[in-house]
């Protein structure tokens, strides 16, 4: 059926898989930063924290792909000779697409994560005060398990839209599933084979993430349902 093609593609399966987590991986890490940011009471902080969530979330996912990556590597290029490096630096495409993937989604987890910080109540980190914890074990202890809990439909959501998204770094010469299923459909002349597989192994990864962060949620919400009940 597909022509001798169907380990290649499986090979950019792979590929893809490993770009979209380390792509959310890095979009954590800038998300928990852009929380903090948002929510600090230091102004420019505060205001450093709006700008990126607002101007990333509001440029096409494929524009700042773009931009990024030849943008990116035409400022490499200009500043390397100054530092003494004169080759031509290419930048590496599945790196790129990390950076660039987590750097989008990063704005988007900003969003999700400051909203769960705030639907913890106030009184939960000034009793872990109370009860002499320093600044780090409140919230460490006290607030992350909690915002975890609360995260977790907003993540699985930008999950699933940010595996979907790395059918877009294609474009910039990443050879994923996307690439390959391309590469075939251009050998054989028939895309609607090969572009129906990429379809069937993205939804094949979308459903398995979704069981797999349903019986996260579910773990977590364990003991408040008791406790509710």
């Amino acid at each position: 059926m597909l022509q001798g093609y169907g380990s290649t593609i499986l090979d950019g399966a792979w590929l893809t898989l490993m770009l979209a987590l380390s792509s959310m991986a890095m979009a954590i890490v800038l998300g928990l930063l852009g929380a903090a940011f948002r929510l600090s009471p230091i102004k420019w902080l505060a205001l450093l924290g709006e700008t990126y969530a607002t101007v990333i979330r509001g440029i096409p996912d494929l524009v700042l792909i773009l931009l990024l990556f030849y943008g990116g590597q035409d400022i490499l290029n200009r500043v390397a000779p100054l530092l003494g490096y004169d080759d031509y630096i290419d930048l590496n495409p599945f790196a790129a697409g990390v950076f660039t993937l987590g750097f989008i989604f990063g704005a988007y987890l900003s969003e999700t994560f400051r909203g769960a910080f705030m639907a913890i109540p106030k009184g939960q980190a000034e009793a872990g005060a109370a009860y002499g914890m320093s600044g780090l074990q409140v919230f460490f202890r006290i607030l992350v398990p909690q915002m975890i809990r609360l995260a977790i439909p907003g993540f699985t959501n930008n999950w699933l839209v940010l595996t979907k998204a790395t059918a877009l770094i294609s474009v910039v010469g990443l050879q994923d599933m996307m690439f390959k299923a391309k590469s075939a459909a251009d050998a054989t002349r028939e895309p609607f084979t090969f572009y129906l597989a990429v379809a069937a192994l993205y939804l094949v990864l979308t459903s398995l993430s979704l069981l797999a962060l349903r019986f996260l949620e579910k773990r977590y919400s364990a003991g408040i349902k008791i406790a509710e009940l």
